[in-house]
């Protein structure tokens, strides 16, 4: 029988916790990745991998993947831009912005009037400025928004950026230093 993380105590300790702390940081670059978690948490590996598909079947977990450095990659412009929505079309124009693969972001949120007035939020990267201020332009224009008040703030510089964390963490198995590959070792995912 594998490891039932519904059954697994939610407290301080608990496995359920130590392998979703584990594991929101990142996978180790190792030859078994998991069995390297595993060995940090207290679980075997087959327990690890039997947790963690649980968690994808509880929908715990919507995805596991990488986290690219944009402005390694030539992406060197970002912008958030703020839309004034009128609250009777979000459900028809946030989604008509989110289907966009340029769009990264894409959340309702609060105004605060009279000071902000802007209720839908977006973030675009390009590899310059203009590339951004085209694709905003795609944007109004696939999803006529042509009357709608907006804003492109733009990124000056970045501090941090990394996926969000929300298991507390005494330390991630990614940020311990995992031992290089040798020669013809292959990581098992």
């Amino acid at each position: 029988m594998g490891l039932n993380v519904t059954q697994l105590p939610m407290g301080e300790g608990g496995a359920r916790q130590r392998l979703i702390a584990a594991i929101q940081g990142g996978l180790p670059l190792a030859p078994r990745p998991y069995a390297a978690i595993g060995e940090c948490i207290g679980l075997s590996e087959q327990e690890v991998i039997e947790g963690i598909r649980e968690l994808f079947e509880q929908q715990l977990l919507k995805r596991m993947g990488v986290v690219v450095r944009h402005r390694a990659l030539g992406y060197r412009s970002n912008a958030m831009v703020v839309w004034d929505i009128p609250d009777e079309r979000l459900d028809e124009l946030g989604p008509c912005m989110g289907r966009f693969s340029f769009v990264t972001l894409c959340y309702h949120r609060p105004r605060h009037l009279p000071v902000w007035p802007y209720n839908l939020f977006t973030m675009i990267h390009g590899r310059d400025r203009e590339e951004v201020l085209s694709r905003i332009d795609d944007l109004v224009a696939s999803c006529g928004l042509e009357a709608v008040p907006h804003e492109a703030l733009f990124s000056r510089r970045c501090f941090k950026q990394r996926g969000a964390r929300y298991v507390a963490e005494a330390r991630s198995v990614s940020d311990r230093e995992a031992r290089p590959l040798q020669a013809g070792e292959k990581v098992v995912i």
